[in-house]
Parts: structure tokens; C-alpha cells; sequence
């Protein structure tokens, strides 16, 4: 957990997917989050968090259904999604925060 608030504390944003291996919409954020991640390089951190093996992680976070997309700036929660979100979308919100 110590870690997760190190990483979430930068100065760029950290983009972070709460994700589960069973889930379809899941695995179809893997390749936009790719894309992202080539596009914006290192203007972003990209975190993927099983919830199933990260429950209590999960829970601190509410979330409830994955895929949910929470995108944080220095420590603090920015953005939230639930649900698969677009490349384009997603570039515009990492960076507009």
C-alpha cells in the first residue's frame, strides 16, 4: 500500500486501471492503455491493479465494477471512470490535469 502512495504522489499523473483477468472490457483497455502509453510516454505513469489480488486496494477505492480508470495528480484523485474508455478521450483528460 506504501508503494501505491508513492507511485500515486508524482508530479505527473499516474493513470491507474483497476482491472480483473476474468473481465472482457478488461482486456480490451490493455491496448488502448498501450497506445496511451506510446503516445504520452513519459508525461504519464500507467498503473494496471489486479482488484482480485489487490482487494483491499479495491476497496479503499470503491470500486466496484472494472474496468475503472482513476487517474491521479500528486496524490490526489483527479479524474474516475468506470467502463472501457477511448485513446483519444483518455490522452485529453492525462493531459488537461
Amino acid at each position: 500500500m506504501s508503494k501505491f502512495s508513492e507511485i500515486i504522489n508524482q508530479d505527473k499523473p499516474v493513470l491507474v486501471d483497476f482491472f480483473a483477468e476474468w473481465c472482457g472490457p478488461c482486456k480490451m483497455m490493455s491496448p488502448i492503455l498501450k497506445q496511451v502509453k506510446d503516445n504520452l510516454g513519459d508525461r504519464v505513469s500507467i498503473l494496471k491493479i489486479d482488484v482480485d489480488k489487490n482487494q483491499p486496494l479495491a476497496a479503499k477505492y470503491q470500486v466496484r465494477g472494472v474496468p475503472t480508470m482513476i487517474l491521479f495528480k500528486n496524490g490526489a484523485q483527479v479524474w474516475r471512470q468506470s467502463g472501457v474508455v477511448q485513446k483519444e478521450e483518455l490522452i485529453q483528460i492525462i493531459t488537461a490535469s
